[in-house]
């Protein structure tokens, strides 16, 4: 029998598409935004019809050929409704779960393996706290953690990752990390964390999360925090050109969905790219004139001899237009061709590519879509609904498939152990 888990506040998936990878099954994604739900179901989709030898039919779907309730209809419904579009609340946990119990029941699953899932981040996040006049303390996201808390008591699984950002290690000076640990140890559970980083899972990303990872708690043995393997010292040559070379030239606000080159070893080796697939999202978000003028400057410092990131109080005068100049200096940041990773990708690039600038000075433009998912090492064949926004903010909250994979992997090998 396969491995199964329980995804919840999944997002658009990151953390769930890394378990996927790795052979486990789903019992139910749960997440309260709209289009994240959607992304889910077309993802299910595409493992579905892949699974099934009609891969032709998704890329029917991504060519817009067929409309999505058309691509929904190729697959079995029980399937589609794996995905729970619920905000999770103490009010509606028995009603979340009566959902679960009858999807339990369909799928013939008596036992969850795993629960993964990370609640929103805003809560502890250093930039969150920042603009919060409170400091974001009394914010009832502090204590997400006591819902999934109590999932964990409801189906008793195995074992469990919780993911949240660097900030959870501060906020009111680890206090809530503490409360954290001490109300999953009171389910049952042993737990420790560590912090992750990206690069070392093959994302070419200066991405770090902490990484919560529990197990139930034996008398007989020592729970030790598994040990996710990194990829070897060959990724050291990969730069995020390799991200960007294979993709069409764009000026901002132009869309070109078509790949002007052979895929990278980078994309190969990794699964991002390979041979069936249909390029979707690869359109740039229009901008200003001065911003683009802006954005010049910007990737031009970085092109020097000596390399160097531009503040906002270096540029032009006539550029300048916040009347803060003493924050934020680093607003407009090149997403750097020649580095082995680039700068973290957050949800800010929802609402401006300021931080995100192409590395071409002819283009002169934010990244796209598309390359925003493939920092995060995202597959081209994984298709975000909603508009441009709601697929930046999508990309910008995941955890990186290829990171999720390494920590499915360790787990799958720790879960088969125990069953033998």
């Amino acid at each position: 029998m396969p491995l199964t888990y329980i995804d919840i506040f999944a997002g658009a998936g990151g953390l769930s598409e890394g378990f996927l990878k790795n052979g486990y099954v789903p019992v139910a994604h749960v997440e309260m935004k709209a289009e994240a739900c959607l992304t889910l179901k077309t993802r299910t989709c595409y493992y579905y019809l892949k699974n099934n030898g009609q891969i032709k039919e998704y890329n029917r779907y991504l060519r817009q050929e067929i409309s999505r309730e058309e691509l929904y209809q190729l697959v079995p419904k029980e399937l589609l409704d794996t995905v729970i579009q619920e905000t999770m609340s103490a009010e509606g946990m028995e009603s979340l779960f009566k959902r679960i119990d009858r999807l339990m029941q369909q799928q013939k699953v008596k036992k969850i393996d795993v629960l993964v899932g990370g609640p929103p981040c805003q809560a502890y996040s250093l930039v969150g706290r920042a603009r919060s006049d409170s400091g974001m303390e009394g914010d009832p996201r502090n204590y997400l953690y006591q819902l999934y808390a109590d999932v964990l008591e409801k189906y008793r699984p195995k074992m469990f990752v919780f993911e949240n950002v660097l900030g959870l290690l501060s906020a009111k000076d680890g206090e809530y990390l503490r409360q954290m640990q001490e109300r999953f140890r009171l389910a049952g559970y042993d737990v420790d964390y560590r912090i992750l980083t990206a690069s070392d899972y093959g994302v070419l990303q200066n991405r770090k999360r902490v990484i919560l990872i529990g197990k139930q708690k034996d008398v007989d043995n020592v729970f030790v925090y598994p040990e996710i393997e990194k990829v070897g010292i060959e990724y050291e040559k990969y730069k995020v050109k390799d991200i960007f070379s294979d993709l069409c030239f764009l000026i901002p606000g132009e869309e070109k969905n078509v790949y002007k080159a052979s895929a990278t070893e980078y994309l190969k080796k990794t699964g991002i790219r390979t041979d069936e697939d249909v390029l979707t999202w690869h359109v740039s978000r229009p901008i200003q004139e001065r911003d683009r003028k802006i954005y010049k400057h910007v990737i031009s410092a970085w092109n020097e001899e000596v390399p160097r990131r531009l503040k906002y109080t270096d540029l032009p005068e006539e550029l300048c237009t916040h009347n803060n100049r003493t924050a934020f200096l680093d607003r407009f940041k090149v997403v750097a061709n020649d580095l082995h990773t680039s700068q973290t990708m957050v949800a800010h690039i929802s609402k401006d590519g300021h931080y995100f600038i192409h590395p071409d000075i002819e283009q002169a433009r934010s990244i796209t879509v598309r390359e925003a998912a493939r920092i995060q090492s995202f597959p081209d064949n994984y298709y975000f609904e909603g508009g441009r926004t709601a697929a930046f903010l999508q990309i910008g909250n995941a955890v990186p498939p290829l990171m999720a994979a390494a920590i499915a992997k360790e787990l799958k090998k720790q879960l088969e152990e125990t069953k033998e």
